[in-house]
């Protein structure tokens, strides 16, 4: 056994668990993990068509500024990951530095976030991409429901094998989503940038355009449905973190893995911006409108092959977000389960000892997936509650920046009474600055976030999933707690283990 799998084997031992999971995953694996989770593809194509509708553009230039203060957050779970380097971050992070019922709250707000992020990529994006690309060949229609809940089903069972046979298999599939993210955005980007400049339509100054949004008034109502496109793409890099008992050279690499995917996504993701905006018409309100923006460029520019292969890469990239997606997931269902804080948790913590994944909390994973798939399919047959589906999809911008918030506000609790790791990253005199306006940049999101009227209904999803949580702590887990059946024990002052044999 080598220095470093000895390391990391002492990493579980010194918080009381024992290594059951298969640390396979290198420095690449892992960053590949956040980098697929953060998936430009994904949430640009998301969100493109409402940013330039709601502020022309300009609404480009605001993904700057959201990657800058991502980066605040990732430097802190980059230097948090090294000394809690555990699966279930989020939870693990909350219980060991303030309290167990700490941990579940903010654990919990992370599995409601994970669950519902995947029901809406797979029913509303995937499936109507996969139906739009195989069209011509078996007549699929995209606006089709029962169509696309058939395509989404596959979906859901597909990932789930392949998390089921090993996270080396998903972490093979999500190296090759590195680089189909990077010919798919930037490339075509680049590509369609080119066929601009050849014949332009305008100059540089039409990406300084905010369209309809030209007095002040109506740029501040603007402003968060812009700020959107960069504040929904650019999250779960800490998902690294929560496979963080399969990485190995968990503390030297985890850290790694967080900061270069943000810096990655914000460069090569303002790139994508800047070639598919250029190219965009003068009367860009079609594209505005469109659910399929980017599609829509590629193929007013290149054709209608281009525009194929370019289909094709973006359900690459969001298929392999599915599956890193599902991944953390599990490993979330398994931690809280491993502590008796879930329900069935003695059921959910189970290890398959051949594949060495948490099946069990996996399968769980995809069910819960599933429920909120089934919801969303039956209010789009019935016709009823659609803008209730929509807001529990509007949901996945908000509860993982709710996360972020718990957490930084966690760690500027504790940071100064923990040990530092030797050779471990760590932000040294910059912590405090760094902690402070990182929480001082998840209070501004939240803002943007939650208070404009438009999302109030989100709100109320919001509080209900905290409700939820609230209702299981006082009925059921505050009596485990209190009786020493479930939970960790808070880390001590001068905790952290040195990773040193």
């Amino acid at each position: 056994m080598s220095q470093t799998d000895l390391a990391d084997d002492r990493i579980n031992q010194s918080f009381g668990y024992k290594q059951e999971l298969r640390r396979a995953l290198k420095l690449f694996s892992l960053y590949a993990v956040a980098f697929s989770i953060i998936s430009i593809t994904t949430g640009i194509s998301l969100n493109y068509a409402a940013a330039i509708g709601a502020m022309g553009p300009a609404s480009i230039w605001l993904w700057i500024i959201a990657s800058a203060g991502q980066m605040l957050v990732a430097l802190v779970v980059a230097e948090l990951g090294t000394r809690i380097p555990l699966a279930g971050y989020s939870y693990q992070w909350g219980a060991r530095l303030v309290n167990t019922a700490y941990g579940w709250f903010t654990g919990f707000i992370g599995l409601a976030y994970l669950s519902v992020g995947a029901a809406a990529i797979n029913y509303l994006v995937v499936a109507p991409l996969i139906a739009t690309l195989l069209q011509p060949v078996i007549h699929t229609d995209p606006g089709n429901p029962h169509t696309n809940f058939v395509i989404t089903l596959v979906i859901f069972a597909a990932v789930l094998v392949i998390n089921i046979v090993s996270i080396a298999l998903a972490a093979r599939i999500n190296n090759v989503a590195v680089f189909t993210e990077i010919v798919g955005m930037v490339g075509f980007a680049i590509a369609v940038f080119i066929a601009w400049a050849i014949h332009p339509n305008h100059g540089f100054g039409f990406l300084l355009t905010t369209g309809s949004a030209n007095t002040g008034g109506l740029l501040l109502l603007a402003l968060p449905a812009a700020a959107l496109m960069g504040i929904f793409t650019i999250v779960g890099f800490e998902l690294a973190a929560d496979l963080g008992e399969e990485a190995i050279g968990a503390r030297i690499t985890v850290p790694k893995a967080v900061l270069w995917s943000v810096a990655s996504s914000a460069i090569l993701g303002m790139i994508a911006l800047i070639g598919f905006t250029i190219a965009l018409p003068d009367d860009f309100s079609k594209i505005a409108a469109s659910s399929t923006p980017l599609v829509d460029i590629v193929n007013q520019w290149l054709g209608d092959f281009p525009s194929i292969v370019f289909l094709v890469l973006v359900i690459f990239s969001i298929l392999a977000l599915d599956v890193v997606g599902l991944a953390g997931t599990g490993r979330l269902i398994f931690a809280m389960a491993r502590d008796n804080i879930l329900p069935g948790s003695r059921f959910l913590r189970q290890v398959n000892p051949q594949t060495q994944t948490p099946i069990r909390a996996l399968v769980t994973g995809s069910l819960l997936g599933l429920v909120f798939t089934s919801y969303g399919y039956y209010i789009t047959v019935s016709g009823t509650g659609k803008d209730a589906f929509f807001a529990l999809v509007g949901a996945t911008s908000t509860l993982p920046f709710i996360v972020y918030f718990l957490t930084v506000f966690a760690y500027v609790l504790r940071r100064d009474r923990m040990a530092a790791l030797p050779e471990a990253f760590n932000l040294g005199t910059w912590a405090k600055p760094v902690m402070f306006a990182a929480l001082g940049w998840t209070i501004i999101a939240l803002g943007l976030l939650m208070i404009p009227r438009i999302f109030w209904l989100t709100d109320a999803i919001v509080v209900i999933v905290i409700v939820v949580a609230a209702v299981w702590y006082f009925a059921v887990l505050r009596g485990r707690l209190a009786r020493g059946e479930a939970g960790v024990e808070q880390l001590p002052d001068e905790a952290a283990v040195s990773s040193t044999p």
